[in-house]
């Protein structure tokens, strides 16, 4: 029974590391966001938030890919109108209900976007009777640029172990494992 507690204790705390749906990091920003497909390796990023909003984008492959929910209780903004405005130039976003994002695929927008710098977004939301606006930054480093906007496809067929599944899936295998050994044991004689 002793060996139950341990196991017990193990994934509960394990399992309270991992973000869960609508979980804040330190600051208080949102860490999970729909789709949870993102990597790292995705391209530029742009975060931003207002008090009935937030707003995460990635520019990558051949569209600014954007996820909207509502701050408050992180559910999904969908069916929305966004327009997206950079250096006095305009893009719609269409809404991929498949994906549940809204998208930019012109073609001039994305080539000035993609270009190295800073750059300041302003997103003009509405949803149903609410609107805003919502601005913020996004970086592109020349590493991003050189990329353009090429197909990896070594990123898209490579399988990646993420830190926390080196730190979550193995040490639980082992003890696993371990828990399996000692449920096998056959008590001593005489106890």
């Amino acid at each position: 029974m002793k060996l139950f507690n341990i196991l017990f204790f193990y994934f509960a705390m394990s399992s309270m590391a991992m973000a869960a749906p609508g979980a804040h990091g330190p600051n208080g920003e949102h860490l999970d966001a729909p789709g949870g497909h993102v990597h790292s390796d995705a391209g530029p990023r742009i975060e931003t938030f207002t008090e009935a909003f937030e707003l995460v984008g990635h520019l990558q492959g051949e569209e600014l890919s954007i996820l909207i929910d509502r701050y408050a209780t992180n559910e999904p903004v969908l069916n929305g109108k966004l327009e997206v405005e950079f250096n006095g130039m305009k893009a719609l976003a269409k809404f991929h209900a498949d994906h549940g994002d809204y998208a930019v695929d012109d073609a001039k927008f994305l080539e000035a976007l993609a270009k190295p710098g800073k750059h300041s977004l302003v997103f003009t939301l509405a949803a149903g009777e609410e609107s805003d606006l919502l601005e913020g930054t996004m970086e592109v480093k020349s590493s991003d640029a050189e990329k353009g906007h090429a197909h990896d496809d070594e990123h898209d067929h490579a399988f990646s172990l993420n830190p926390w599944v080196i730190g979550a899936v193995i040490p639980s295998a082992l003890l696993l494992g371990l828990a399996i050994v000692m449920m096998r044991r056959k008590p001593k004689a005489g106890k």
